[in-house]
């Protein structure tokens, strides 16, 4: 069993205001996030909120999923709201094999890429299995339950990116045909590009 943990906690400084809540087509940017995981075929999924609490409360309501409060998102940063998801699979997701990781501002992201990882775990069990395009790594990515403790024991300033250096051998990489791997949404001008 894989389950989702979408990092929706971001304080959306860069943007100038809560970029989960943005309009993107005929939801919002975190509603789009969401649906692509469950069009993919993952029911199991884990929203990490933090900031704009109240207005991602209200999209994580209208999907099937779970939503936990990282309380220490202000200056925790990705690591911790990763690490706070982590901690709730290990105490309520007993079968739980792997966690694919993904962003909420990233509504780019494509069910197909997503259904790639999953399956490539489930043919190798491989501990690590990342998308990458033109040689960079990207999201969503995969760990394997029995990695989580690497990351449990990264401490601020560490980042998933070390976590990743330090495990460089075990990654089973997916080469895919899409830079929406990479692209989520910093800026206004992200947005704009991006939005449909």
């Amino acid at each position: 069993m894989i389950s989702v943990i979408i990092l929706a906690a971001g304080e959306s400084k860069r943007m100038g205001q809560p970029k989960m809540l943005l309009p993107w087509g005929n939801t919002t940017v975190l509603g789009q996030v969401i649906s692509s995981y469950q069009a993919a075929g993952e029911p199991d999924i884990v929203v990490v909120t933090g900031g704009a609490h109240e207005g991602v409360e209200k999209i994580v309501r209208r999907y099937v999923v779970q939503s936990v409060y990282n309380v220490n998102y202000p200056g925790g940063g990705m690591l911790s709201s990763l690490q706070h998801g982590l901690h709730f699979l290990l105490s309520e997701r007993a079968g739980v094999e792997a966690a694919l990781i993904g962003l909420g501002d990233q509504p780019q992201v494509q069910t197909e890429v997503v259904q790639m990882i999953c399956d490539r775990f489930q043919e190798s069990k491989a501990g690590l299995v990342v998308p990458s395009y033109r040689m960079k790594r990207g999201h969503p990515w995969l760990v394997s339950r029995p990695l989580w403790d690497g990351l449990l024991r990264l401490k601020h300033p560490q980042s998933p990116r070390d976590f990743m250096n330090e495990h460089a051998g075990e990654i089973e990489y997916i080469e895919v045909e899409t830079s929406s791997i990479l692209a989520d949404l910093d800026t206004p001008q992200d947005y704009e590009k991006y939005r449909p």
